[in-house]
């Protein structure tokens, strides 16, 4: 059986950054399990596993356009620290939900100084390249329950909901 739509696979991997850090990994724990074909891993990923069947194992470099995108500059904002609870401690590497001209997204605090705070609303890893190290450990057909219904109109058009935009889940 090889991977494509309206299968369960279960995947070990290993995420590293450029440098050979372990950003990430399944390895000591249960493996990842998706729903493949509904944008359930990055796009490049998704691609990359397709086809493949279980016991494959291989090595992935993904590209920022097909993980979280390019890092975007018009994501960093100065705030005014009036705009905060004056009573809360607010540190560098603080996340909050902020509301942006494209919705709600998690922003991360980058620098506080009295009067501003500089906040993010780029993924972490947005603009890196992914290198991944991924190991194939079962394929099922899904459960008819388990097939989500096919929205219509892909991502409802809000390509910046994802991160990734309209070039990474094939929307219009």
């Amino acid at each position: 059986m090889t991977i494509s739509k309206n299968k369960v696979v279960k995947i070990h991997y290993t995420l590293k950054g450029d440098d050979g850090t372990v950003i990430d990994s399944s390895n000591g724990a249960d493996p990842l399990e998706y729903m493949h074909g509904y944008g359930n891993l990055i796009p490049g990923l998704e691609r990359e596993l397709e086809g493949k069947k279980a016991g494959d194992k291989f090595h992935a470099d993904i590209a920022p356009r097909d993980a979280y995108g390019e890092y975007d500059e018009k994501l960093v904002a100065e705030v005014p620290r009036s705009q905060f609870d004056v009573s809360a401690p607010i540190e560098v590497g603080q996340q909050f939900q902020a509301e942006t001209a494209t919705g709600m997204a998690v922003v991360t605090v980058t620098k506080v100084t009295d009067d501003k705070v500089t906040v993010d609303a780029n993924h972490e890893l947005a603009g890196k390249t992914l290198h991944f190290d991924v190991e194939i450990t079962d394929i099922r057909d899904a459960f008819p329950e388990e097939i989500p219904e096919e929205p219509t109109g892909g991502c409802s058009g809000n390509c910046s909901s994802c991160g990734v935009g309209c070039s990474g889940c094939g929307a219009e």
